[in-house]
């Protein structure tokens, strides 16, 4: 009786992919995707300045108190109807840091109902 002839056993060509795919995605969450900013530069620093709000901003400090060019309003319609207010469509609003949500939502609302097509709200950011 003959022997049948020994099959040549195949490389695991799917265990090396799946290894070389792991890696791939390995590095690619634990590498940087950006390069590092160089150590020659000094990012400018905006602790000291003092703030100041866009001319044409309504600020809102954290008790709800509406304020324009450091007038204070007494209604969202005195903030609209003003006659240097170019156009109802864009309102800018600048609220204090520790005004409750609830009531940003709230003024917001009334903007809307008075008119305002489009609110932009202007925050703080900062590089940490």
């Amino acid at each position: 009786m003959r022997r049948p002839a020994a099959r040549r056993r195949q490389e695991p060509t799917i265990a090396l992919i799946n290894i070389v795919f792991l890696m791939l995605v390995f590095f690619m969450i634990a590498g940087t995707l950006s390069p590092p900013m160089d150590r020659d530069i000094s990012l400018v620093e905006t602790e000291t300045l003092e703030g100041r709000e866009p001319p044409d901003a309504l600020v809102i400090d954290k008790t709800g108190e509406l304020r324009h060019r450091g007038v204070v309003l007494t209604s969202v319609a005195a903030y609209l109807d003003r006659p240097d207010h170019r156009s109802r469509g864009i309102v800018r609003l600048m609220p204090d840091r520790d005004l409750p949500a609830a009531e940003l939502l709230r003024i917001s609302a009334k903007l809307r109902a008075a008119g305002a097509e489009k609110i932009l709200i202007s925050t703080e950011r900062a590089l940490r």
